[in-house]
């Protein structure tokens, strides 16, 4: 099992760095599968997405690939929306969270495909 999460975590990394954040969208089925409730797999899905985006993102700056302005604009609405949809999560049933979640998984694949 330990393997298994070394090895999510490197899949999780890679995305990371390709997409910024695009690996929690790998590491939350994974985590599933491992046996972890939705709720857990969320949160868990977090606190691994956390320090890679602070890594990418330093990488991204060095690279010159960061408009640091812009992102200090979102920052406030996305620390809102965090508080949010983290208080919004102990409240949605399991199933209806896997919904959407999947809904979210589907129109960012159609947007990628076709836009």
């Amino acid at each position: 099992m330990i393997l298994y999460y070394c090895l999510l975590g490197l899949i999780a990394g890679i995305l990371n760095g390709l997409f910024g954040a695009g690996g929690g969208v790998a590491v939350v089925p994974l985590l599933k599968k491992a046996g972890l409730e939705p709720r857990k797999c969320h949160a868990t899905s977090i606190a691994i997405i956390l320090p890679l985006c602070v890594l990418s993102c330093f990488a991204y700056f060095k690279a010159g690939n960061l408009d640091i302005n812009l992102a200090l604009i979102y920052i406030p609405g996305g620390i809102t929306g965090a508080i949010l949809g983290a208080w919004l999560l102990k409240k949605i049933n399991n199933n209806i969270l896997r919904r959407i979640f999947g809904v979210i998984i589907i129109i960012s694949s159609l947007r990628i495909l076709f836009i």
